[in-house]
């Protein structure tokens, strides 16, 4: 083998002979474990929260494949109707272009274009991390299969009622022009002001409600003002009216217990379509909605003439002083409350009243819930089923609608005179309704939701609805492992779902992992300059790459510099190389309960130190060891003591791996690799492999031993570290003649096959306790290594007396001793 490792030098060549040669596929023997991919956006990179979860999923599924389960790996993108629509819309403004410009259909065959030449990065990046996911079965979330799969499951859930159109409030993108899900709205606290507008109450002469609030501009669509109904200051005028300021209208006082009367004036203007809490309050008291925003919150035809067309913000300005000419501007605040933006425009997102799709989902939710609390799906930790609960007792219809052009169409139809038919294809609406075949039919704009068709992954991936054999064997699929943040969004839906179509629950357990932060902790953004590229990690990057990487695409210069002087005092060097090894088992090493962990880039320093701590030890050990040596030799008490203690070892990390404590499992083995097989069990052969009078049968034991040792412990490690354990495992087949083509088709350790040797661990401990007794006076008096010492022993017992005489050699090569010598 070479002398140096060079992880850039193997990972390439052995990941490409393991996927050509199938190693991924399901065996097809023994008992099923499968796990699906959580389906990265087919516009993605690799980001660090991928680099942990990909590293778990894949640790789980080599360990399972050792154990001789039928594993497979299920991988696959999703279409990311909102992002891949942006990334296409982007590159068409830069041709001198645009979608409408192209029209639907020449536009969705773009953005096919750009999915084959340019999508797909991830999926690159995942081999570079070394998942072994059966790249055979790769699926993506519009493909054939998948596209019927959703179009069956929209057609059923119509018919039996579960899915209806209606007009309610939703986060619309005025950007965009399309609804949102809460996960692509992104809240954070902005400083902005507060004011307080007089509403005159009618009929009332000289009395006034002050109202305040952040958006001034809404109150042309105000249509009551709240008090609390305890409330003694305003009760006298609950059922009166106020004047609505710079309108013509009369809006209703009335009472709610929504309003706190502490906050502010205890007055709240009430804008139904324009505010969720407030929508909650117009559907209790039967209010009117006035929607006064288009689909790109300008002023529509509900407001007053004077503000209609202006941009909700230039409205502002003019509701202002219109308010503040009449006298009914009763004071401005600073305020700091939190703004809703749109996770892809960065606009503030408008609560807006439009006609959508929705699924009705309690019917859906009750099932849900019961398959949670009669153990059928187990959250890991129990904890995260709290929250899953939680949200499911309370869970609201669900909007699927999207108002774009990529994405799984909604297969609804309408007449001209507004009838829908909803079936799976334009030729079955007819049909199922009789309809003339030259009545005029025009299919639904919108598309759905992207968490519509990920709700159904775990089951439209294995062949749903026809009965597959691999939805037959592998549904329900074994562990879910995914972040916290998506259990409302993507968990519990597949559960639903699955339990609806599939006739089960998707997954037998939900593995919830940590969320990644800087190694001060803070979340890692773009905007703070702290991200960290996994590639670059495992690559290595210079500092001028990774200060333009950092910096690009930033426009304000003073956050330019700032991450600029931050990274270059973190990084003066740039970041070195540590291999996808170093990599994997530092996320392994991360894997506790808790929901947030730092990053430290100086473990994956350490763990790239292990790694080469752990080639040459192989080093050493394939040069002592013979080819085929029969039979297991009488083994010395060093041999005997480093099985059990491998023994304890194997048993560890069975159990850490049910619990799904990784870093308990990579602990485990970096204490045994390190500090027991490096520090102790190799220096104790060395006396006995390098002592020419030495017994053939005890150098053959430790030669032995050795093979079986390492042997043991490269098929431990795999799981965690697939690639330097390839190279090692197929070095140490060829030293003993070993035929095995790659150490992940290898059966992993047991602990019976290396049974526990209470005798020879306390030996060993007695030996070990001497020679650091011995060590440690050495650096009290500062007497160098080099200089042979002879030791005096007193109080010795019998014991002592033996196994000084016993292990002579021992003491005097690791301990530096000329001779010991047993006084009374």
């Amino acid at each position: 083998m070479k002398k140096e490792y060079r992880p850039a030098e193997i990972e390439s060549r052995h990941y490409a002979r393991w996927e050509s040669a199938g190693y991924f596929a399901a065996s097809g023997s023994g008992e099923p474990y499968c796990i699906v991919i959580p389906p990265p956006n087919v516009t993605g990179t690799l980001h660090m929260g991928h680099a942990l979860q990909d590293t778990i999923m894949d640790a789980l599924i080599r360990y399972h494949r050792m154990r001789g389960r039928n594993t497979l790996w299920q991988p696959g993108t999703d279409h990311a109707g909102i992002a891949t629509q942006m990334v296409v819309e982007r590159l068409l403004e830069r041709e001198g272009t645009s979608r409408k410009a192209l029209g639907r259909e020449q536009f969705v065959e773009r953005v096919w274009q750009w999915k084959e030449r340019s999508g797909n990065t991830i999926v690159r990046q995942m081999r570079r991390l070394g998942a072994s996911v059966d790249w055979s079965r790769e699926r993506f979330t519009m493909d054939p299969g998948l596209s019927r799969a959703v179009l069956e499951v929209f057609v059923r859930l119509y018919d039996e009622g579960l899915i209806y159109r209606g007009k309610r409030l939703v986060n619309w993108d005025p950007v965009l022009h399309t609804a949102l899900s809460d996960l692509e709205v992104v809240s954070s606290e902005e400083r902005g002001k507060i004011w307080r507008l007089r509403y005159p109450v009618a009929d009332v002469d000289d009395t006034v409600l002050i109202v305040a609030t952040t958006r001034p501009e809404t109150m042309l669509g105000d249509t009551a003002v709240a008090v609390h109904p305890s409330d003694e200051r305003y009760r006298h005028l609950i059922g009166k009216s106020v004047r609505l300021p710079l309108t013509d209208r009369t809006i209703p006082i009335i009472a709610d217990d929504y309003v706190d009367p502490e906050f502010g004036t205890g007055c709240v203007k009430i804008t139904p379509a324009h505010d969720f809490n407030d929508y909650d309050v117009g559907q209790r008291h039967d209010l009117p909605m006035i929607g006064i925003f288009d689909e790109s919150a300008r002023l529509n035809d509900s407001a007053p003439i004077a503000y209609r067309g202006l941009d909700r913000f230039e409205a502002r300005e003019r509701v202002l002083a219109d308010l503040q000419s009449q006298g009914l501007l009763e004071g401005i605040d600073d305020h700091v409350s939190m703004l809703p933006r749109g996770e892809r425009s960065g606009v503030v997102v408008e609560p807006m009243l439009t006609d959508q799709w929705y699924v009705r989902t309690k019917p859906l939710a009750a099932p849900a819930i019961d398959a949670v609390e009669q153990g059928r799906i187990k959250f890991i930790p129990e904890n995260y089923a709290k929250d899953y609960f939680d949200w499911m007792r309370n869970i609201q219809d669900w909007c699927i609608s999207r108002q774009l052009w990529w994405g799984h169409r909604i297969p609804a139809w309408y007449d001209d005179a507004g009838n829908v038919y909803v079936a799976r294809d334009e030729a079955e609406a007819r049909a199922k309704h009789s309809l003339a075949e030259d009545l005029p039919l025009r299919q639904d704009d919108d598309v759905l939701d992207t968490w519509f068709s990920s709700a159904l992954w775990p089951f439209s991936t294995l062949g749903w609805p026809d009965d597959t054999a691999e939805l037959k064997a592998f549904y329900p699929t074994s562990v879910l492992v995914t972040s916290w943040d998506i259990i409302f969004f993507w968990v519990a839906r597949m559960i639903m779902m699955g339990l609806k179509f599939a006739g089960d629950v998707p997954f037998r357990e939900v593995y919830i992992h940590a969320l990644i932060r800087d190694h001060e902790g803070q979340k890692m953004s773009k905007s703070k300059g702290n991200i960290l590229d996994p590639i670059d990690l495992i690559d290595g990057v210079d500092l001028p790459t990774l200060l333009k990487k950092r910096t690009d695409g930033l426009m304000q210069p003073n956050l330019q510099n700032a991450i600029e002087r931050a990274t270059r005092k973190e990084f003066p060097e740039g970041i070195a190389a540590f291999g996808t090894d170093a990599l994997r088992l530092t996320f392994a090493s991360l894997v506790t309960t808790g929901r947030d962990v730092r990053f430290d880039l100086t473990r994956s320093e350490g763990y790239h130190r292990f790694c080469n701590k752990l080639w040459n030890a192989s080093a050493y050990v394939l040069s002592q060891i013979e080819s085929k040596t029969e039979g297991l030799a009488e083994l010395g008490v060093a041999d005997r003591w480093i099985r059990s203690l491998l023994g304890r070892m194997i048993a560890e990390v069975h159990a850490q791996f049910a619990a799904y404590r990784l870093d308990l499992v990579a602990q485990a083995l970096y204490e045994f690799t390190w500090h027991e097989l490096c520090d102790w069990y190799l220096e104790l052969t060395k006396p006995v492999l390098n002592d020419s009078t030495a017994a053939a049968a005890a150098r053959r034991a430790t030669q032995q031993t050795l093979a079986e040792t390492l042997g043991a412990l490269l098929r431990l490690l795999h799981p965690l570290v697939p690639f330097v354990t390839e190279e090692l495992w197929l070095e140490l087949a060829r030293a003993t003649g070993k035929n095995s083509d790659t150490i992940m088709l290898e059966p992993i350790p047991e602990a019976s096959d290396f049974p526990i040797d209470r005798e020879a661990e306390e030996e060993i401990a007695w030996l070990k306790g001497f020679i650091v007794g011995i060590r440690q006076i050495r650096g009290e008096a500062n007497i160098s290594r080099s200089m042979e010492l002879s030791v005096k022993v007193a109080a010795a017992d019998d014991v002592d007396r033996t196994r000084i005489a016993r292990h002579m050699s021992y003491l005097k090569k690791l301990a530096g001793l000329s001779g010991i010598d047993v006084v009374a």
